[in-house]
């Protein structure tokens, strides 16, 4: 229930689906515990990251929508291509072994976090990119929100700021997509996992953990909100500041289970 009620409040407040939460925790959990087969925690814990982040995505993007903070012309650009990478990130992550998996989300997770916590600005004559850029950035940044289990705030985010959209409409238009990326990528988990015989008896539905699950929705749903109005309260500076520090704490921890793994 903790995990649920941190990653609803981040997803809310930064729009990046609180996988930055559940991810790293349920891989402590599971480590902590011996829940699952070793070889399996890490793609059990990001499958069940992004199922949490379908209800997180929703939740916060309803609370967004009604403030009419959701920029729907990058929705209906990058829906498309962020639902395809997203689906075929749980048949890649099935050949990567458990150090390269976690190295892969460690690296990919503090490169965001040294954007965000820079002072750079974005050009004052960048535009939104057309069809064929949006296409690459859309199905890369689905794979890659698939493949790490964050949700894909923290590959649509520092984008959008990137092209001059303002943070916190990039904020909520990130939790907006949230949602099929979301989607897409529990459903490739589960298509992949199904009958996998190492996990016979233990509550699966594919690779998703179905306990956590539960527990973590039901505080996500309360928690959601309250990150929502908690963005709108915060200046855009603080608000990156404490994306990236947050960022750059969950890389590390991501990086060091990769080493001992």
């Amino acid at each position: 229930m903790a995990i649920g009620a941190c990653s609803g409040f981040l997803g809310g407040l930064l729009g990046i689906g609180g996988g930055v939460v559940i991810v790293p925790a349920l891989i402590l959990l599971f480590d902590g515990f011996g829940i699952l087969p070793s070889g399996l925690v890490t793609i059990v814990a990001v499958a069940t990251s992004l199922a949490c982040i379908v209800f997180t995505s929703l939740a916060a993007a309803y609370a967004q929508i009604r403030r009419n903070m959701v920029d729907w012309r990058v929705v209906r650009r990058w829906t498309g291509y962020l639902l395809a990478g997203s689906f075929l990130a749980g048949s890649v992550a099935e050949t990567l072994s458990v150090t390269v998996f976690r190295s892969l989300i460690g690296c990919f997770l503090l490169f965001v976090a040294v954007v965000m916590l820079t002072s750079w600005k974005p050009s004052a004559h960048r535009r939104f990119p057309g069809l064929a850029v949006s296409a690459g950035l859309g199905s890369l940044g689905g794979l890659i929100s698939g493949i790490a289990g964050i949700g894909g705030g923290n590959v649509v985010v520092p984008t959008l700021v990137y092209f001059n959209i303002p943070l916190h409409r990039a904020t909520a238009t990130s939790s907006a997509l949230g949602v099929p990326i979301a989607t897409a990528g529990a459903l490739g988990y589960i298509a992949t996992g199904w009958n996998e015989p190492a996990l016979g008896q233990i509550s699966v539905l594919g690779y998703v953990y179905l306990p956590a699950l539960a527990a973590i929705v039901a505080a996500t749903l309360i928690a959601a909100p309250l990150g929502v109005r908690a963005a709108h309260a915060l200046d855009p500076g603080p608000l990156r500041k404490i994306f990236g520090g947050l960022l750059v704490l969950v890389a590390t921890r991501m990086l060091y289970t990769a080493i001992v793994a």
